[in-house]
């Protein structure tokens, strides 16, 4: 296909997770349509960085039966892991209480067969995206890393997170065989000696994946991991309760009314012997309700302060990731820090890592054999990061939210141009919509807002029809 163009009524650029969803929706509510085209150079539709990891200790953070690409049948992943047998090389998936939390690469062969599956009418573009080009008469042309382009009437973006950025004292480490800036890349960690002493920079779930991996290899050195408060992702429930409390009949219009309201909360639910978790679940699920409430300044402060302890809260680790944490904390191979970088200096023979200590202002001064970033994606700089973005930008297509989290874009999910108005086709899918969506990073979140951008998608094509026929 390289050099040639292909016409499509819609485009969506990107195959992760997102890109796949929009599609595998709009393709059930408009069953006429013959063929969308997904342009992604990875070799399977709906894997992305996230489900195509293919260490066995990345696994899915929500069981199973929350993990489906139609949130009308829950468990549809769940019965196609039973019916296949998938998870019975794999019995620590299993959990005693009857969820399964198996490999994120299961999951990512769940998405990409229900993908195959469309056979014919979903075209796989299998290049990077380089450009959107509007057209005189209406539509876009997308310049293709291959050589060719897609002419198509909307395009969807569904791009993904940037990548981590490492702090700037760890630029000093550039080019050092202990540096591992890729917080996935398991063959480097698989190449540390197993008593190697390792350095995290990030405390979040990347952090836990990697404490899993280097668990799963035979490592049994010292891993320090440091981050500004130092915070733990938390696991799940002993025993699961249906969602607590009710944030969406009027909402907070403060942070600080929100935390109130919030500690209530989990008070009252602990006084009926619940647990917290019942109530982030229902500030999970009414998360766009009470971000459409928060006056701009207010979400800025809602992320200055509270968003590290949200995250914690919210994205919660497997059950098994959680035990091969609580196996090192119990061994003490495992610390973290609340702790910030002053000074990195790359050695012969390891890595010298001076660290403050938040709390106290005390400095320390620590011998490393390995420094890994995890430091989670940099939103900031999705438009700097990612060539298709810059292109859109310097075209005023699209602009960077005002709170720099992706993709400024109105309640339908169209992105806004650098004239400020939303352009009618071109839509934005997935997290990085959030900055107007709000909650909008589990995959269930992820799902459902895929389903409404396929219903806008599908309403713009049957209106360029009617203005067709007419």
């Amino acid at each position: 296909m390289s050099g040639a163009e292909i016409a499509v009524p819609v485009a969506i650029l990107g195959g992760g997770f997102s890109g796949a969803a929009v599609a595998f929706h709009l393709l059930r509510l408009r069953p006429e349509l013959d063929r969308v085209a997904i342009v992604e150079p990875r070799g399977e539709i709906g894997r992305g960085l996230a489900y195509s990891a293919a260490d066995p200790s990345h696994r899915i953070n929500v069981p199973a039966s929350r993990m489906s690409l139609d949130p009308q049948q829950p468990d549809q992943f769940n019965d196609w892991l039973e019916a296949l047998g998938r998870l019975d090389a794999d019995p620590a998936a299993r959990m005693a209480d009857g969820r399964n939390f198996p490999a994120r690469a299961v999951f990512g062969a769940y998405v990409a067969e229900a993908m195959a599956a469309q056979g014919a009418r979903l075209v796989h573009v299998r290049a990077r995206a380089l450009r959107v080009e509007p057209l005189p008469a209406g539509g876009y042309r997308i310049h293709t890393s291959d050589g060719g382009s897609v002419r198509a009437q909307i395009v969807v973006l569904a791009v993904a997170h940037a990548p981590p950025s490492p702090p700037a004292p760890l630029q000093a480490l550039a080019g050092h065989p202990g540096f591992i800036a890729d917080p996935w890349a398991t063959e480097a960690l698989a190449a540390l000696a197993p008593d190697s002493r390792v350095l995290i920079v990030g405390t979040g779930l990347s952090m836990a994946d990697i404490v899993a991996s280097l668990d799963r290899l035979g490592h049994r050195g010292e891993i320090v991991a440091v981050s500004r408060r130092g915070l733990r992702s938390r696991g799940h429930p002993a025993t699961v309760d249906d969602p607590y409390g009710d944030f969406a009949t009027d909402p907070a219009r403060t942070t600080r009314e929100l935390v109130r309201r919030v500690r209530a909360t989990v008070r009252a639910a602990g006084a009926e012997g619940k647990s917290w978790h019942c109530v982030l679940d229902q500030v999970r699920l009414q998360g766009s309700a009470i971000w459409q409430a928060l006056p701009l300044g207010e979400r800025a402060r809602l992320l200055r302060h509270l968003r590290p302890f949200w995250d914690v809260h919210r994205f919660r680790i497997a059950p098994q990731v959680e035990a091969a944490l609580d196996r090192r904390f119990a061994a003490g191979t495992l610390t973290l820090r609340a702790a910030s970088l002053r000074a990195v200096e790359a050695r012969e023979g390891d890595i010298r890592i001076r660290l403050r200590d938040r709390r106290s202002g005390a400095e320390d001064v620590r011998e490393v054999d390995a420094v890994v970033v995890a430091t989670g994606p940099a939103h900031g700089r999705v438009f700097a990061d990612n060539p298709l973005l810059a292109a859109l930008a310097a075209d005023g297509l699209a602009r960077p939210d005002p709170l720099r989290l992706g993709i400024d874009v109105d309640r339908q999910g169209r992105a806004f141009g650098a004239d400020g108005r939303a352009r009618p086709d071109l839509f934005v899918a997935g997290p990085l919509a959030r900055g107007t969506v709000g909650e909008l990073m589990g995959l269930p979140d992820v799902t459902n807002y895929a389903i409404r951008i396929a219903g806008e998608v599908a309403a713009q094509l049957a209106r360029g029809d009617a203005d067709h026929a007419a």
